[in-house]
Parts: structure tokens; sequence; C-alpha cells
């Protein structure tokens, strides 16, 4: 493809680092069917893959060409060395259609560059820093992470493993997506479309599935997390009544009805009954990012107190666990769940971004389908329908405001 490439740039008189854009027919096994769709005069975002696998600095080439140096190396000189994954990270929201995500990086804590004893390199590309503010009139790129391996699968698992570092709060992002698709076999066999999304997620996207192992382990950080914090509580002095001791049993309940029994002995940890596995876990209250192993699994994963849950965040989902002694356990069972309130009379906005149009007021009556707002946010326009048919209430936001995410923009009748 390089001579083509060349071919191209002299055919256009351009002598400069370039992007050449092409499709590949998955249909000819040969590879050679692949169709020109343009050309940018610039490096795209997906250069650090190629940097990787060859060695060059693509960036450091481009400026020595601008300054009229001629490459000191030709095709033939040009090796491929292993493979390399990059991903975008995003502020868009897949858990709303990935619609975009704007507002401050509360926090931005990225996988660190790194390389470990097997060779495997981590890179991030990016320019945000933690404080600073996603904007809705500009690209949603967060970061690109990129990874190295020696084989596709190994560039692949280090992808999941960094994104399990990666920690953005204050704003919607896609870090949970890429994980799931890293993860998903379509994806790791290769055998993908522009059509994956549609196909793969009809109804939404609702994060990566939950393996019963993952289950089990989680469960085991979730109650050692709970262990340590009732372990500190119980070392307040001047506590009314004797000192009560951590439990040394626990059950976790976890979103989605699975539970779990734990048990801990020494650095020894027991789910359910079944064969002991070790545990090492570093964690002090307050910690967001935790490292642990169980058995012969690592486990990377976001933590952060949910009222009297822990929200556990990793391989692409976050997860609720709850951490009972088994007598409280065994009460909670007949606790009644809250019921979420009734939002369905109001349109609310699906983003943050600035409403550029209202085509409704009070006492109007719309059908199901009927368009009713317009919103604009990173580059984006969508219009926003009435669900079904009702008569409007109320319109508490205007045309030129800027909105946060689940703002009332309409209320019906």
């Amino acid at each position: 493809m390089g001579e083509q490439a060349v071919a191209l740039a002299k055919a256009v008189g351009y002598f400069s680092a370039g992007t050449v854009e092409l499709i590949v027919s998955g249909a000819d096994t040969s590879g050679k069917s692949f169709y020109f769709l343009e050309m940018n005069t610039r490096l795209q975002v997906e250069h650090p893959v190629t940097e990787e696998v060859t060695g060059l600095d693509l960036v450091e080439q481009m400026i020595r060409v601008a300054a009229g140096e001629k490459l000191a190396f030709t095709q033939d000189d040009i090796r491929l060395n292993g493979w390399s994954v990059e991903t975008r990270v995003y502020a868009e929201d897949p858990y709303r259609g990935f619609l975009p995500s704007t507002g401050r990086l509360v926090r931005y804590q990225p996988p660190g560059a790194a390389a470990d004893a097997d060779g495997i390199r981590t890179r991030v590309d990016d320019g945000v820093r933690q404080g600073g503010e996603i904007s809705m009139f500009y690209d949603p790129m967060i970061a690109k992470l990129i990874t190295w391996g020696p084989t596709r699968e190994a560039a692949i698992d280090a992808q999941v493993e960094a994104l399990d570092s990666f920690d953005i709060q204050g704003i919607g992002h896609n870090v949970d997506f890429l994980s799931a698709l890293m993860q998903h076999e379509r994806f790791r066999s290769g055998a993908i479309t522009t059509g994956f999304i549609a196909e793969e997620y009809p109804e939404g996207f609702t994060g990566a599935p939950l393996d019963e192992t993952l289950t089990a382990d989680l469960s085991a950080l979730a109650a050692f997390i709970g262990t340590v914090h009732e372990t500190r509580a119980s070392l307040v002095d001047q506590q009314l009544g004797g000192r009560v001791r951590p439990a040394r049993d626990h059950v976790v309940r976890l979103d989605g009805g699975a539970e779990h029994r734990v048990s801990f002995a020494l650095d020894k940890v027991t789910v359910d009954g079944a064969e002991p596995l070790s545990f090492d876990a570093d964690y002090v209250p307050g910690q967001r990012l935790v490292r642990a192993r169980i058995g012969r699994r690592q486990r990377i994963v976001l933590v952060a107190r949910d009222g009297r849950s822990w929200k556990m965040t990793t391989r692409g989902a976050t997860h609720r666990a709850r951490v009972m002694t088994p007598s409280v356990a065994e009460l909670a069972r007949h606790m009644i769940e809250k019921v979420p309130p009734d939002l369905s009379r109001y349109l609310l906005a699906p983003m943050p971004g600035l409403l550029t149009r209202l085509d409704v007021k009070a006492g109007d009556k719309v059908e199901a389908g009927q368009p009713i707002a317009v919103m604009e946010a990173m580059k984006m326009e969508n219009i926003l329908r009435a669900e079904k048919a009702a008569t409007v209430k109320a319109t508490p936001a205007g045309a030129g405001e800027s909105l946060a995410v689940d703002q009332v923009i309409v209320e019906f009748e």
C-alpha cells in the first residue's frame, strides 16, 4: 500500500506527512481489495499505532520534511514489529446512545505510560488535565490510549487492563464501552464491521456482561473493603458499650440479584464454600483504584462509596455491592424497594448543551414522534421528539439557554 500512497502524493503534488484512508473488503481474504476514500494532508489521530509497530516518530519526520530534509530511510527499510491497538476515550455517554457529555473533569487519572517484563507497552496521548472543562464547542476526544504487544491478543488484553485503570469523574465517557468492545469475541476474532454497535447492542449499551468468576471476585473484594471500614470504625475511641469486632463472614449482594457468602482466614478467601483462594490487596479508606490478586487472577477496580453500597467499576461496567452480615442480609430481604419517580410527563435534556429551538408552548397538543426542541453540543444537532400524544403544560426552558443533563425542557399534562 506504501507504493499506492506515494503515487497518490505525487499525483496531487503533496510532499509531507499525510494519511490515506481506505476501506477493506472482508470478502477478499488476500487483503488486496482495498478502496481509496480520501487523503488528509496531516497526521491522523491513529498515527501512534504506526509509530509503535515501526519504531518511527512520525511527528519528528513530519517536522524534518517541512524543514526541507530528506527522509533518512526508504520503504524497504521499514520493518513491522508486533501489534498495536488504539482507542479513543471520548466525552460521550454510551449509556445514553453515545450522546456528548460536557462539564468539568472533577477527576482525571489516566493509566501511566509503562512497559512490563514481557515488553507490553502502554501509552496515553492527551491534552486535558484534572480540573479542566470539556465544553460543547469542540470534538469530544479526551485522550488516546495506545497499547503494544507481540501479538494482537496481547495488545488487546493490555487495553482492557489499562482501561480498568482509567479514572474519569464529572462527565459521561466511553471507557466502559471501549472495555466491552476489547473483550467482545467478535472484535477479538476480527469479524467486525461498521454495523457492530447496531447489531450487538440493538437495545442500547448497558455495560459489559458479568460472568460468575468476576461476580465472585468482586464480592470478595467488596467484603474485604467493607471489613477495612468496619475495622477502622471499631477503633474509634470513647464508643458506648463494648468494642464491636468486625464480622468474619459477610453476605455480598450485587445489583441484578447475585449474592455470595464470603469469609476470610489469614490470607485466604472463601466464596460460597468453594476452595479457599489466596487473596492480596492494598486498600485504605478513600482510595479509588484498588489492585487485588485473587488466586491467579489480577483485578483492577475503581471503588466509590454509594450510600450503604460500594460502586465497583471494572471490565466495562459498574456494579453496586452491598456488604452485610448474614443476619442483616436475612432481614434485608423483607425491605420494600423504593420505586423510582415517574418522569414520563417531562421532556428532559438528554445531554448538556444549547437549546437552539423550542417548537411548542403551553396548551399545544403534540403527537408521538413530533419534533419538540433542538439541542446542539459538540458539533452535533439533536432533534428531541415527543414519545406519545400529550398536551404541553409548561415550558420551563427557553431557546438560547444552556441546559444541564436531565434539566426539564417541557412538562406535559
